[in-house]
């Protein structure tokens, strides 16, 4: 486990310096110019010019590129285009919405899919294993925007139950504005996760282990939680991951629709101001969180199945 767990962090330490030479390239190659963005259209050559000085856009890019990666290593991302104020700070006022968000999305979501898998998994082809996984399919196929817009229709406006957005609102001190956006999150990710957990019990189920454990006398519950479990949770660990990650994409359209001020409707203000310092800072946010999850991941399915996973690194 201490060789495996040393070479994963070798592996996502590689993975992060891609993402941080990739996102400065991409960012650094999109048309247009920050200054012009800075100064709009009816600035003259010679502000413009003077704006690029002062951003350090004439300076050669591999200058550019290691001015931004000296600042990345003391936390400084930059200041925005727009506001002046540090990127940091303003990453770091949104990421809370997003996290409660996230947070409350996979409390909902982990024990669902556990209870769904598991049942549809010893019930493998039963009449409520086909109504529970063609439920769950409907639902991962439609849409975020969609079925927003359906449950703000059923369950804000026509009925009223709910806050049909969060715009002026503290999700923190309203949770019940979090109520429609977990749901949606929820539906887009539960098929996935479920599905592997379902695979996973029904091909354990069918094992010799199983049959075996059982004619020894071992209670059901005992047999499911501590045995078949373990071994059919390792693909669902790691789907897990990926769910997190259609969480991330996903804040960005959920948050825009419910008018929740988070990264995901911070990051969409950058890219249409082309705050480019902003885009920088969300990116790297969201593959942060996208790097360090599929290694949690990797770790844990490991430890579930330390011989597979050690001969298929």
């Amino acid at each position: 486990m201490p060789g495996y767990a040393v070479r994963r962090l070798g592996f996502a330490v590689l993975q992060a310096m891609f993402v941080l030479v990739a996102t400065f390239a991409v960012t650094a190659l999109l048309p247009g110019d920050a200054a012009s963005v800075v100064l709009g259209e009816q600035a003259t050559d010679e502000q413009v010019a003077t704006v690029r000085h002062r951003l350090g856009l004439d300076q050669p890019l591999l200058d550019r590129f290691g001015h931004w990666f000296s600042g990345l290593l003391t936390g400084d991302l930059g200041r925005s285009l727009v506001t002046g104020a540090p990127v940091t700070e303003e990453i770091a006022r949104r990421f809370a919405a997003t996290a409660l968000l996230a947070g409350a999305t996979l409390l909902v979501l982990v024990p669902l899919a556990l209870g769904i898998g598991v049942t549809c998994g010893l019930r493998e082809g039963s009449r409520i294993d086909r109504v529970l996984t063609s439920v769950t399919l409907f639902l991962h196929a439609i849409p975020e925007f969609v079925f927003g817009l359906l449950l703000v229709a059923g369950l804000a406006v026509y009925t009223g139950l709910l806050p049909a957005t969060a715009a002026g609102t503290e999700p923190a001190a309203h949770p019940e504005v979090l109520v429609l956006p977990v749901i949606v999150l929820v539906a887009r990710q539960l098929c996935d996760v479920a599905r592997q957990l379902r695979i996973g019990i029904a091909e354990q189920t069918r094992g010799q282990v199983a049959g075996h454990l059982r004619l020894l006398g071992l209670p059901e519950r005992t047999v499911v939680l501590r045995h078949l479990l373990p071994a059919a949770a390792a693909p669902a660990v790691q789907q897990l991951a990926r769910a997190v990650e259609g969480l991330l994409t996903g804040t960005v359209i959920v948050e825009s629709l419910f008018a929740i001020t988070g990264l995901g409707t911070g990051f969409v203000e950058a890219v249409q101001n082309r705050d480019i310092p902003q885009v920088q800072g969300y990116v790297l946010t969201f593959a942060g969180v996208v790097v360090l999850g599929n290694l949690v991941a990797d770790l844990v399915a490991h430890r579930l199945t330390p011989q597979r996973e050690a001969a298929t690194w």
